[in-house]
């Protein structure tokens, strides 16, 4: 409700007067131009940032009432800087839920859903296998491969009931960004999941779009409706 956020020392509002409402279940696309406050305002819903003026509820309550352990065990987010752990594959994912850390069996479930498996299975000590380059053993995925590794860390959260994707799939080629997100929207059809990403095929797969600019929601629709308002989204899709 009326949320605004201007990063400490600035002056500009990063985030201006928005207020918006998605539903338990809906999914939620964020489009805009780099800087317009996609990534600033996921912050703010996930209360990694707390809000300048205005407030964030869930389930009705404030979400500065929550207790911060609880609420995040209620979200899985990747970012589009998601970080590299150099640890093995099966720590990179269990990363996600520290109360999980080392079970085995959840990282195979959460790597079968973040498209991750069929790789792993083909390396030599698979979930052992040591990432990254600060180790002599260590082995280096492909940008795509990592991206695989931390779309399975976010569903380490079984009791997440809000899933967050901010552009994790920049580096994938575009069939294999869609078979992701169609993945993600069978595995979240009982959760509320907002993503942004630049390509329509993806984004039209939400119930719900806004279009940002300058921290504000300039449009919102479906994309059939976007598109017939001939606005900046049906511009930006043409």
């Amino acid at each position: 409700d009326h949320v605004t956020f201007e990063y400490p020392g600035s002056h500009e509002r990063a985030v201006d007067d928005i207020t918006l409402h998605i539903k338990p279940g809906s999914k939620l696309a964020i489009v805009g131009e780099n800087g317009s406050g996609k990534t600033t305002l996921i912050k703010l819903l996930t209360r990694l940032y707390e809000p300048t003026a205005g407030t964030i509820k869930l389930d009705g309550r404030d979400l500065r009432e929550w207790d911060r352990a609880t609420l995040h065990r209620r979200i899985g987010v990747i970012f589009q800087d998601f970080v590299r752990y150099q640890l093995t594959v099966g720590e990179n994912i269990g990363a996600g839920d520290d109360r999980a850390y080392e079970d085995r069996v959840r990282w195979d479930d959460a790597a079968d859903r973040g498209l991750a498996k069929p790789f792993i299975e083909t390396m030599p000590d698979t979930y052992d296998t040591q990432l990254g380059k600060w180790f002599r053993s260590g082995r280096e995925l492909s940008l795509g491969q990592w991206q695989k590794v931390a779309l399975a860390r976010s569903f380490m959260r079984s009791e997440a009931d809000i899933l967050v994707l901010d552009e994790p799939t920049a580096s994938m080629d575009a069939e294999a960004e869609v078979k992701i997100f169609e993945r993600f929207r069978e595995l979240t059809d009982d959760k509320i999941a907002i993503g942004i990403s630049h390509r329509f095929s993806t984004v039209r797969m939400a119930d719900q779009i806004i279009v940002l600019d300058h921290g504000t929601i300039i449009e919102r629709g479906s994309h059939d409706e976007l598109v017939k308002a001939g606005g900046r989204y049906a511009t930006l899709f043409k």
